[in-house]
């Protein structure tokens, strides 16, 4: 998992896995779904994030529960 912000584009991307965009659904305004070719989710778009967001938002990544991910 990767996420990525584009100051110049201000949009946020998460990505799931790496892989060919199949198609792109969009959920909601400015908030793009991305799926493979066996129509599983890779990745969510967000654009105008700062809008939709805080600097500190954006910068503050907080991951938890990992460690039953990994058991």
């Amino acid at each position: 998992m990767k996420i990525e912000y584009s100051k110049s584009a201000d949009a946020l991307y998460v990505y799931f896995k790496e892989a060919f965009v199949s198609f792109t659904k969009e959920i909601q305004e400015g908030i793009n779904l991305d799926f493979d070719e066996n129509n599983q989710i890779i990745g969510i778009e967000i654009l105008d994030a700062s809008e939709r967001f805080s600097k500190t938002d954006i910068a503050n990544i907080n991951i938890e529960n990992l460690s039953e991910v990994l058991d």
